[in-house]
């Protein structure tokens, strides 16, 4: 009989998996299964459909034919137990579907804070295309919008918001934004653009409540009395692994499903891969999350390999994400950061918590308007980066950095003060093709 894999999940962990399971067992059955009707589209691309850039159409890559091409049972429902002494997945609907192989790849869900007022309709979280949906409806309406949180899923609803919504409000605890993976001057950066562009920025300024008038979003109120009037909430505190279904069945569950160097989880022939998966890092010496596209679906196709018979040692490759902040390319490779942001209550997608797992480093930088570059300089390699607008030097410093490349030949010039730190790196990275 053909081997039985089932997929719990269609973002880009489930689908790597299911091309990497295809490419090693031309014969296994391979169902599928999506509790979003929507099926597998990009997730980063939200961003871009929020502010109109990219139309609806754009943010599925696949047509049918390469569904067709990995021969893929696809069923839409929700998973209700998972039974593994029993090798069955049930689904909510009262179907069963029994398994050889099985991956979750449930990814993560918006937190919401307990509060006066959450549960108010034009409250609202970006978790997928649905949320994207339910907010562009929303704002089109909305005269007035506050966005509350942190890390980048609160910058693009910010950013989507600016162009259908009259005034848009943007609520920080402290004063910087992104403070565990960003410094003082980029938050700063940030920041000035939001500003500029019109957005009005609170800091020092907590979420107490959200008021209705009718039903519906009238204001909110923070923790120092202050009200602001607005038709329209939207949440970015953090994301949460969906393990819900790993907890139950009794796998070994951290914060996310936790998984050894094959990506298996503690039952036999479950694995884990994406946002839902705690992964052991080396580097870090404990396991981590990831929220980051491109750790997605390194996963699932490390676990589909696997599950189709491989024995692939999964090894974390240094995190990186390319991403907009405020309308400014950034990108964020390595360890920058540490401790934790108060505007921020679990990892924020598009984040990785090896960015702040900081060990012995100096840093250098370079500031030029929105042009910035920081490195995070080791004894002997660079530790991490974070680069802000040109971002010519981003593909030799992933290669620096991720290749561990030595660098005590220029590390006493890039230390110094004013130091011409592009042309340093770009000297030490003739090499690179």
């Amino acid at each position: 009989m053909s081997t039985r894999y089932v997929i719990v999940g269609q973002g880009v962990a489930g689908i790597a998996a299911a091309e990497a399971i295809r490419a090693a067992d031309a014969g296994g059955h391979i169902t599928l299964l999506s509790d979003d009707p929507h099926g597998y589209y990009s997730r980063p691309g939200l961003a871009y459909y929020l502010t109109g850039e990219i139309s609806r159409a754009h943010l599925f890559p696949w047509r049918e034919a390469e569904f067709t091409h990995l021969r893929l049972q696809r069923v839409q429902g929700q998973a209700s137990v998972l039974d593994p002494a029993g090798h069955r997945l049930l689904l909510s609907n009262g179907a069963t579907l029994p398994y050889d192989r099985l991956l979750l790849a449930t990814g993560s869900a918006a937190l919401r804070p307990t509060l006066p007022g959450i549960d108010l309709p034009q409250v609202v979280t970006l978790d997928n295309l649905a949320d994207a949906e339910r907010i562009l409806g929303l704002a089109r309406k909305a005269h007035s919008a506050v966005v509350v949180g942190g890390g980048i899923t609160a910058l693009e609803i910010v950013e989507g918001l600016r162009e259908h919504c009259r005034r848009v409000h943007y609520l920080l605890r402290g004063e910087r934004y992104w403070g565990n993976v960003l410094d003082e001057a980029e938050g700063r950066i940030v920041l000035d653009r939001l500003a500029a562009d019109g957005v009005q920025v609170h800091t020092h300024s907590e979420l107490a409540a959200i008021e209705a008038k009718r039903g519906r979003v009238a204001s909110i109120l923070t923790a120092s009395g202050k009200r602001v009037p607005c038709d329209l909430v939207a949440m970015a505190i953090g994301v949460a692994p969906r393990a819900e279904l790993a907890r139950a069945a009794g796998l070994q569950v951290d914060r996310g499903v936790l998984v050894d160097e094959f990506l298996r989880s503690s039952a036999p022939d479950i694995y884990a891969a994406g946002d839902v998966a705690q992964v052991y890092d080396v580097r870090a010496g404990k396991a981590l999350l990831d929220t980051l596209w491109t750790a997605a679906r390194s996963h699932g196709d490390a676990a589909g390999q696997n599950m189709a018979g491989g024995s692939l040692r999964y090894v974390k490759p240094t995190p990186l994400n390319v991403t907009r902040l405020a309308g400014i390319t950034t990108t964020i490779i390595g360890s920058v950061g540490f401790g934790r942001d108060a505007d921020l209550v679990g990892i924020a997608r598009g984040d990785s918590e090896l960015w702040r797992q900081l060990g012995q480093a100096l840093v250098a930088e370079d500031e030029h308007e929105v042009n910035r570059l920081r490195l995070l300089v080791g004894p002997t390699t660079l530790i991490g980066a974070v680069l802000m607008g040109d971002q010519r030097l981003s593909r030799p410093l992933q290669r620096l950095i991720s290749e561990q490349t030595d660098i005590t030949s220029i590390r006493a010039q890039l230390l110094a003060p004013n130091a011409p730190l592009a042309a340093l790196l770009t000297r030490l990275t003739e090499g690179f093709r």
